[in-house]
């Protein structure tokens, strides 16, 4: 493994390709955004659920999401709310910011497992963006019953307005406008999740991206990929490196870190994203 401590110098490494090169795939996780501060445990989280935590003793957002309740309106009391403060109700990450800035002016693409939204919010192409996993800002099919989802601000704003003791009443609990079923989000956590006709095109621009990349001098520039999901975007990119010798560069806290055959390609920052990327900028 080669891993290297964040450092002005190794980012200013980094930085260098940046210029020089024809395309860059950008993997985005949740790392970018827990960077920005949008973290889904400690004391963000009880800024907005210490009811849920001492009624239904839930200690984070993400664990939250898959709490049986017992009821649709205490389902969408929480989702209501969770997808309020981390879509529509905070702020434009820092990360996000600097990183538009790093790559505006090249050939760029974004694949990422994050769902809230913060990379258009920031002003990336939406053509440019593949948001593998869904969006917190779109609702679907309990049961999908058909191809569709449907934008959810009005919605989601008017359950947070009106829900009371941890409830929504009966009548905001959103149903499927075609067959009538509870609707649910968005995101992929089981086989229902509807790839609408906006995945599937964002897909197939990813795929094309990735195909013109061959032969062109390419960077692959991932930010805050875990190990919860690597098939997504670290597996694909260090194959992506190794078959094509493109750059890799890797920065995440704690988490930085690349297979040996592709060491000489490979440039891994363990530190803050923010900070790294603010180096990269100032080199």
């Amino acid at each position: 493994m080669k891993f290297t401590n964040g450092c002005s110098q190794i980012a200013a490494e980094a930085a260098r390709l940046i210029p020089g090169a024809d395309r860059i795939i950008i993997g985005a996780g949740a790392g970018l955004s827990a960077s920005a501060g949008f973290s889904y445990s400690g004391q963000r989280f009880y800024k907005y659920f210490s009811d849920f935590a001492a009624k239904y003793g839930i200690r984070d957002m993400y664990s939250g999401g898959f709490y049986p309740f017992k009821t649709l309106n205490e389902f969408w009391a929480w989702w209501s709310r969770s997808i309020f403060v981390n879509r529509y109700d905070c702020p434009v990450g820092r990360p996000y910011q600097l990183l538009l800035q790093l790559v505006k002016d090249k050939n760029y693409f974004v694949l990422t497992t994050n769902v809230d939204h913060q990379f258009q919010r920031a002003g990336f192409s939406k053509q440019r963006l593949f948001y593998t996993q869904g969006d917190y800002g779109l609702f679907q099919c309990s049961k999908p019953c058909c191809n569709k989802t449907y934008d959810n601000e009005d919605a989601v704003r008017r359950m947070v307005a009106e829900q009371r003791d941890m409830k929504v009443p009966d009548e905001l609990i959103p149903r499927c406008p075609v067959c009538g079923r509870p609707m649910t989000c968005n995101l992929r956590v089981d086989d229902g999740f509807v790839e609408d006709d906006g995945w599937r095109a964002a897909a197939a621009r990813y795929s094309s991206f990735v195909e013109g990349c061959k032969g062109k001098n390419t960077v692959l520039l991932e930010l805050g990929v875990g190990a919860n999901t690597p098939v997504i975007i670290k597996y694909p990119f260090w194959e992506m490196s190794r078959e094509n010798n493109f750059s890799y560069i890797c920065i995440n806290l704690n988490q930085a870190f690349a297979p040996e055959e592709i060491q000489k390609n490979s440039i891994c920052i363990d530190g803050d994203i923010t900070e790294v990327l603010q180096q990269m900028l100032n080199a």
